[in-house]
């Protein structure tokens, strides 16, 4: 699928623009596809067939997506290591990958066991030094037979629950993200800025729909909330993406009042939930709608989402209803259904979920059954048909015999005028077995919530035994390398 929509976009769209750096080095469709078809020869030169894994680890780049491409064209499966991670982790996805070839640069060679086979290479920024040793100069590889069922790309999990594990994805996978992606895009003006590390789903599987699109995607090696807005204000970019901390980090930029953001017309915040008050400051301050769009690494990143014309409900405290082509669920324990308004675990069906995870049938079976992919996240469905999160299967906890679900006070609670973030965390205690402690990121340092007002703005609002017992005023919620909320280091504090 990968290798024809490149060919076709390539002619297409000829000399326009297909890949832009920072540094103003641009790739256009016709030398994407010239240049991915001389890397295929160097990759089938080195041993790579249909079915061989090529793992990358190398910074967001234009290196990444040309070899990616490349691999697709010979039937290879690519997976990557986000950049970001240190070299335990990376010797971690390595073991379980067990990758064909590595190709690396220096900088991120740390912790690939010394016996897989490895090719460096450097990051440029002039057409034919790109890539260099690793291009069989005009070389064209066979046009591969209609596979919809050939493996294309691994994307590897943020290991939130665990050891990370590698979401396979075939052509069909792909082909059904494009159409549900674009479908229902929230409007394209031929610019992107990928939030995401390359390595990431919401990049891995986006590529295809993307460049079918003939789209300039602008690539940041690390992301950068100022050179988002600069860029965004540049080419007039209609809708602003990221995770919900990546749009609070856009908020945060000193003069964000002085760029000219009336070209956007969305923002989307994709992952999981995000803090009322974030949705209140962001649809403020960019004049425009905020979409949830709740998803995972497996479902391919498509999910459920809260509409661009929600009400303040939906908007604020749900994560909306299923997208177009996709089901969901609330199962207890045993699996059966839930009653309307009880908490279960979310389980989603979607023709994007992964078609398995590498090499590891025992968690395949597991979390994906008939077609049902199981989230692990803990929801309910309201009267309306809405969705909310109450929080990961792994994080209830009990106070005193009752169940907490820390994501649904934090929906509650975040609400607080004074509350920029908060996140909800269980402590041992002596007698309640364990409390709730609330760690909470002021919107202001001169106004500092107590807890006696936060007791207060809640006490309507939820019971008594879900309130945090203490809080904690800190400047900054930790995140893990996808800009996700670490828990792990909150629960260690207390």
């Amino acid at each position: 699928m990968l290798p024809g929509i490149v060919q076709t976009a390539a002619a297409i769209y000829k000399d326009k623009t297909a890949l832009e750096c920072v540094s103003g080095f641009t790739v256009s469709y016709q030398d994407l596809d010239r240049v991915s078809d001389e890397v295929a020869g160097s990759l089938l030169r080195k041993g790579l067939r249909e079915g061989s894994l090529l793992l990358l680890s190398l910074p967001a780049s234009v290196e990444y997506l040309i070899t990616y491409i490349a691999a697709s064209k010979i039937g290879a499966i690519t997976t990557g290591i986000n950049p970001r991670l240190k070299s335990t982790e990376r010797k971690s996805i390595c073991e379980i990958a067990e990758p064909d070839l590595v190709i690396a640069t220096t900088e991120l060679l740390d912790g690939i066991p010394s016996d897989i086979s490895v090719e460096t290479v450097e990051i440029s920024d002039n057409l034919e030094k790109l890539l260099s040793m690793m291009r069989v100069r005009s070389f064209k590889p066979e046009v591969l037979r209609e596979d919809p069922n050939r493996p294309v790309c691994v994307c590897f999990t943020s290991g939130s629950t665990g050891t990370p594990k590698g979401a396979l994805f075939t052509n069909n996978q792909l082909a059904a993200i494009q159409r549900m992606d674009t479908a229902g895009v929230w409007g394209t003006d031929g610019h992107i800025v990928p939030s995401t590390a390359f390595a990431h789903v919401g990049s891995m599987t986006k590529l295809p729909w993307q460049l079918s699109l003939g789209i300039t995607l602008h690539i940041l090696e690390r992301w950068n909330a100022s050179k988002i807005l600069q860029l965004t204000e540049k080419y007039r970019i209609s809708a602003v993406a990221g995770v919900s901390a990546q749009i609070a980090l856009l908020l945060k930029v000193n003069d964000f009042q002085n760029y000219d953001l009336s070209s956007v017309k969305a923002i989307v915040a994709g992952g999981g939930a995000s803090p009322p008050s974030l949705v209140r400051r962001a649809k403020e301050n960019f004049n425009a709608p905020y979409s949830i769009r709740y998803s995972s690494t497996e479902s391919g990143g498509i999910g459920l989402a809260t509409s661009l014309e929600a009400s303040e409900e939906e908007s604020l405290y749900t994560i909306g209803k299923p997208r177009p082509g996709v089901q969901a669920k609330i199962l207890d324990e045993n699996g059966h259904p839930v009653e309307k308004g009880e908490v279960g675990e979310l389980y989603i069906k979607t023709p994007s979920s992964m078609d398995s995870y590498w090499h590891d049938s025992a968690n395949t079976k597991k979390f994906l059954k008939d077609g049902w992919l199981r989230t692990q996240d803990l929801a309910r469905n309201d009267d309306q048909g809405f969705f909310r999160l109450a929080g990961r299967t792994n994080e209830m906890f009990i106070r005193g015999g009752y169940n907490v679900h820390p994501q649904e006070v934090e929906s509650v609670l975040s609400s607080h005028p004074k509350i920029e973030q908060m996140v909800l965390v269980p402590k041992l205690h002596p007698t309640l077995g364990e409390i709730g402690v609330a760690f909470i990121v002021p919107i202001s340092p001169e106004e500092i919530l107590t807890l006696d007002e936060l007791t207060d703005f809640g006490k309507d609002k939820i019971a008594d035994y879900k309130m945090p017992t203490e809080i904690k005023i800190v400047d900054a919620i930790p995140l893990k390398n996808g800009f996700k909320i670490d828990r792990s280091v909150l629960k260690d504090l207390v």
